[in-house]
């Protein structure tokens, strides 16, 4: 850092980085990537469909209040209740949370941005229009009518005949497309994009718990993905994955959505606890007792979560000693969430509570969730759940999981990270009457719903008779709803009227200990004049002056670099600064990947294959494109990061961050894949109707040979490239990726003409489908192996690879290994089974 630079007061250094980093205005807003935009963006839509829900809510309510009631007919009220679920699980629960995620990550872990902007404001575009998708279908009166969770066959095209499912279907794959892109963004971020200093054990609980989460999205979203296809498919074109008469089986559309949908319910209630934990020692001032067991047990929580999925199915004939194995896992997961629990409680014993408007409601989550993970022990135990599934008992239970693990600590940290957001403190009066609004009402509406449950009401009907005993629970519910309604309608007035009327925050109003709070509020577009080197995990209290050092520039990044934007990465584990991360400003790029996106979705809607087919080539095409003008053409020195410290740019390190993002895409689709093997073994363990013979599938070795010395020859010519590259003869690596992409031809020749001629018919019974989509999945990746490699020399012909810059080259070399692997196990497989079949 020159002496001129230093010199600079802080409101001149406000305004240069400021130039860099700030959004445009007008219609050019649709450009922005900056995270505090997008993660506003999350939480507004996220809360506009909250507030869609609860309408949807409100009018099932009013059906059941009385028996016999002709409030709604049987047509809309299917439609009614399976819209509001969806809506609440799919559009409201997870991007709210994401949204949060992406607004404070950077923040509280004092860096400037997320690893990759613009995917986030691709994620917010495939977020927005698949909702829309969805709720455009619920006002033109074709929203689908099978339920939010789609159980098969009542989601075939024999009893949905209509394109309510297919809108389901469609809809829900577009919004998990951009919770998959948040799970990447979020797991590269917070293990790489941090300031200098912050470790692992260094970094804030929230950091920790949102890093779980992530990686929760990743592993657990794909399960939900590849059952919405196969359901599609089988709509589309009567391809047999779920049909009994073709070979397949509806519950495996079970074993999958759950395979999802439980590790969901811990996705949901993980950020509500990481909110808990973080607000919880500001108001008890005092430090967070047990840190290390609350890592531990957020940690377990995540793999715990996938190992009870088949608990929600104990009614559907699964052996015994499946549900032994799934009714103590169930038990088990307790006891992470118990540790948790215990160091709240502990943390409040120790300390000198505050009670504060955000810490009322915390209490109100303690004490709610506290009876929803009563009764979440009740139904994990196998002879109970037997008598209460499927009835209002289970329906009590969910919302004082959910609304109690994320509602109650989502309405904690909006009253507390509101003067952040807005500069402004909210109103005590109003707040405190809407607490007791929503608290006594869900209350009301929830408790009694155990006893409606008790008394047999099933859930999922749209009316009842008189003389059952349920008519009284049912209208105290009622009644219950909307005291509720009015709380949240308290708390949308005190969000309207605070940004107005509320009074002048002062700086870290709370007296936290984390950097969010260490920069302006309302924050500014880059977030930190430069980030500092911390040495705890309450730097604002132990590091005094820490706030006006890093305000006057005096830590790392210090320094405006006019024309860029720049924030630090550091090592995962020691939070050692490695190099300085140039991240990419405003771009169309985003949006028109969403709309192309779109175009996709709804043309396959509308039946229109061949267009849908152009929708995903261009929106194909945008992301080459968005993936061009990234990096540099030229080498570049290390960069003075300020304090002494010389680094490189992130295009010359080993573990960049785009490096980091191929690992987690690919965590994910190995997630994917792996639920397409289970779904193969499934189809063939447990029907063992349609199943060919072997003589039917054992052809076809030649073409099978061709693929893999296509995908082998694909995957070793690239590593040739990066070996030759790094040697200084660019253009002798050139070479070896046009024979990349060769290899990638050749390879997708090989499993076309296998997949063509081998293969049944995929309508004629679930093998033949199930093995079509295997082979699809292969030749998907062994083609975009060979357009990658193609991609590759084009950007060593430019100059945007050298001996010193060979990101891209590694980049695509996961890839194309990750391919090796799938085409190695696909075609075991699709060979193995004739062979095991034939031996049995």
């Amino acid at each position: 850092m020159s002496g001129a630079d230093r010199r600079l007061s802080p409101e001149e250094l406000h305004r240069a980085f400021d130039r860099d980093w700030r959004s445009p205005p007008g219609l050019r807003s649709l450009t922005a990537v900056n995270h505090t935009v997008i993660g506003k963006r999350f939480m507004m839509t996220g809360f506009l469909y909250f507030l869609v829900g609860g309408i949807l809510a409100m009018l099932i309510r009013a059906q059941l209040a009385i028996p016999d009631s002709r409030f709604m007919n049987h047509e809309i009220y299917h439609q009614v209740f399976t819209m509001h679920g969806t809506v609440m699980m799919f559009l409201f629960a997870i991007p709210v949370i994401e949204g949060v995620a992406f607004y404070l990550i950077p923040k509280l872990l004092g860096a400037r941005d997320l690893a990759y902007p613009r995917l986030s404001a691709f994620g917010y575009f495939c977020y927005l229009f698949g909702g829309l998708l969805l709720l455009g279908s619920l006002l033109v009166g074709a929203a689908p009518d099978s339920g939010w969770f789609m159980y098969t066959p009542l989601s075939g095209a024999r009893y949905s005949p209509g394109s309510g499912a297919d809108v389901w279907l469609l809809g829900i794959t577009f919004v998990e497309i951009s919770a998959v892109s948040a799970g990447v963004e979020l797991t590269a971020s917070i293990l790489k994009v941090r300031t200098a200093g912050m470790s692992l054990r260094r970094m804030p609980l929230f950091g920790w718990y949102m890093l779980v989460t992530a990686m929760m999205i990743v592993v657990g979203f794909p399960p939900l993905i590849l059952a919405s296809i196969l359901l599609e498919l089988e709509r589309a074109f009567g391809w047999p994955f779920f049909d009994v008469a073709g070979g397949g089986d509806p519950v495996l559309w079970q074993h999958l959505f759950w395979l999802f949908g439980h590790p969901e319910v811990y996705i949901i209630f993980l950020p509500g606890a990481a909110i808990v934990s973080t607000l919880i020692p500001v108001f008890a001032r005092h430090p967070i007792v047990g840190h290390d067991w609350i890592v531990a047990s957020v940690i377990a929580t995540g793999f715990i979560s996938f190992a009870l999925w088949a608990h929600h199915m104990y009614a559907v004939g699964i052996p015994h000693l499946a549900m032994v194995f799934f009714s103590a896992a169930s038990l088990l997961v307790a006891i992470p969430t118990t540790i948790q629990f215990y160091a709240w409680i502990a943390t409040l014993w120790a300390g000198r509570p505050a009670l504060r408007l955000p810490m009322l409601y915390l209490f109100g989550f303690l004490v709610i969730f506290v009876l929803g993970g009563l009764t979440g022990v009740m139904v994990a135990v196998v002879p109970f759940d037997w008598q209460v599934h499927d009835t209002h008992f289970v329906v009590a239970h969910l919302h004082y999981v959910l609304i109690g693990g994320l509602v109650f600590p989502l309405l904690a940290g909006a009253y507390y990270w509101m003067p952040h957001v807005t500069g402004r403190m909210p109103s005590e009066l109003l707040g405190r009457w809407g607490f007791w609004l929503i608290f006594i009402g869900f209350n009301v509406t929830f408790f009694v719903m155990h006893l409606t449950g008790l008394l047999g009401m099933p859930r999922r009907v749209y009316t009842y008779p008189e003389g059952l005993g349920w008519e009284w629970p049912n209208l105290i519910s009622s009644i219950g709803g909307f005291i509720m309604s009015a709380g949240f309608a308290l708390f949308i007035v005190d969000l309207l009227l605070h940004g107005r009327y509320g009074r002048r925050s002062q700086p870290n109003p709370w007296g936290a200990g984390t950097l969010e709070w260490a920069m302006a509020i309302p924050p500014p577009s880059y977030n930190v004049i430069s980030q500092p080197w911390i040495g705890s995990r309450h730097p604002l209290q132990d590091q005094p002056n820490l706030e006006q050092e890093m305000a006057r520039g005096e830590h790392l990044l210090g320094t405006p670099s006019p024309g860029h934007r720049e924030t630090l990465g550091v090592s995962a584990i020691s939070g050692d600064p490695e190099y300085v991360i140039r991240l990419p400003g405003p771009s169309w790029l985003p949006l028109l990947s969403g709309l192309a996106m779109a175009i996709f979705f709804l043309a396959f809607l509308a039946k229109l294959y061949w267009f849908s087919l152009a929708g995903l080539l261009l929106a194909l095409a945008v992301m080459l494109r968005w993936a061009w003008i990234n990096g540099l053409r030229v080498d570049s020195g290390p960069v003075d990061a300020g304090m002494e410290l010389h680094i490189p740019l992130h295009v010359s390190a080993a573990e960049a961050p785009g490096w980091w993002g191929m690992i987690v895409l690919l965590v994910s689709n190995g997630a994917f894949f792996a639920s397409l093997l289970f779904g193969y073994f499934y189809l063939w363990i447990v029907p063992m109707r349609t199943w060919p013979t072997p003589q039917q599938v054992d052809g076809g070795l030649h073409w099978s040979a061709l693929t893999l010395l296509g995908v082998c020859v694909g995957a070793f010519s690239l590593r040739r490239a990066i070996i030759i590259n790094r040697h200084g003869s660019t253009k002798r690596a050139e070479g070896w990726l046009i024979t990349s992409a060769l290899g990638g031809l050749a390879g997708l020749v090989g499993v076309i003409t296998l997949a063509l001629t081998e293969v049944p018919a995929a309508a004629g019974n679930a093998y033949a489908a199930i093995t079509t989509v295997l082979l699809a999945y292969a030749g998907f990746h062994v083609l975009l192996g060979g357009i990658l490699s193609a991609f590759a020399l084009l950007r060593c012909r430019h100059g945007y690879v050298s001996p010193q810059r060979d990101l891209d080259l590694r980049v695509i070399s996961l890839w194309w290994t990750y391919t090796l692997t799938v085409g190695l196990l696909s075609l075991a497989v699709m060979h193995g089974l004739p062979l095991a079949m034939g031996a049995s």
